[in-house]
């Protein structure tokens, strides 16, 4: 009936794997647990024990393959027609999570989406940035999520019918740097495929440092451009490249490149402090996309 999939990296889930198979087996489904180590550097020898568990499996791969391919990897290797895909640094927030999910499968054929929450205790000031856009921009309710609801289904808690994986899946021909889950959810628009959004969220623990959190998000507007550039995202589905759009149109490309040069320290200045400004961090990555096109330009103009 339920294929639960964990794809982890660096990461000790059994925490995680022992609640999924304790709600599994109180409510008596048929069930799996499948974990899968995508060759983590720091190997965790906690997670062996998912072994012992009955219905689980835990196994480390021999190289990294990246967040698409390990995704796609656990839906082969899964028997059961529903795939509940959980992130390796969540954890649900009451005992129902199993039981919530499974009471929203029926005969539709289509994706469910839990959503998920951050902690309300403030954390230290070095996550204080990836905690403040995290409970206003990704901790979203449901009834929010319903307006757009493709791009509002993050990858790290939902659960899909297998027929609908087999059509989309995780593209794994683009560069591991982000944004695989937008591209994700764009091909199921594009299929028109079905997305509820409910209330079963999970809480996700995995807050990043400040300097990590940056090179991540600048590593998905690289990422971002090389889905648009290669046809494979319609500019004008994500908000920031539909306003690169604008900005071009209205020959303004050199003057937010410009801007985002002479910004750049009192930016990251302000996100890396005690009060982090989304307004300031939108603008930080418009100029930084701003930036990348405007680079891309001069090259191709020096050929």
């Amino acid at each position: 009936m339920l294929s639960i999939l964990i794809p982890t990296y660096n990461y000790t889930i059994y925490p995680l794997v022992l609640e999924l198979h304790n709600q599994c087996l109180g409510l008596g489904i048929i069930f799996e647990l499948i974990a899968i180590d995508d060759a983590s550097t720091i190997p965790s020898a906690e997670n062996d024990k998912i072994n012992t568990l009955t219905y689980c499996k835990y196994e480390v791969l021999s190289t990294n393959t990246g967040r698409s391919k390990i995704r796609n990897l656990l839906a082969r290797k899964a028997k059961y027609d529903w795939l509940l895909f959980l992130d390796a640094d969540v954890f649900p927030k009451n005992k129902n999570f199993i039981l919530n999910y499974i009471n929203h499968l029926n005969d539709d054929v289509k994706l469910v989406n839990g959503g998920l929450l951050y902690p309300d205790e403030k954390p230290e000031k070095s996550k204080l940035f990836r905690w403040v856009y995290g409970k206003n921009r990704e901790a979203l309710d449901y009834k929010i999520r319903e307006k757009k609801p493709y791009l509002s289904s993050l990858s790290l808690n939902f659960i899909i019918h297998k027929s609908i994986f087999k059509k989309v899946s995780f593209n794994e021909t683009i560069p591991n740097l982000r944004h695989e889950d937008t591209l994700f959810s764009y091909s199921l628009s594009k299929e028109n495929s079905k997305i509820e959004h409910i209330n079963n969220p999970v809480y996700h623990y995995g807050m990043d440092d400040f300097e990590v959190a940056i090179r991540k998000e600048n590593e998905s507007l690289h990422a971002l451009k090389y889905l648009i550039d290669n046809q494979l995202l319609s500019p004008d589905y994500v908000r920031i490249s539909n306003l690169l759009l604008k900005i071009q149109k209205i020959h303004l490309l050199s003057f937010f490149a410009f801007f985002h040069k002479i910004t750049l320290s009192l930016f990251l200045k302000n996100l890396s402090g005690n009060n982090p400004s989304l307004f300031i961090f939108d603008l930080y990555r418009l100029g930084y996309l701003c930036q990348l096109e405007k680079e891309q330009k001069g090259l191709i103009s020096a050929r």
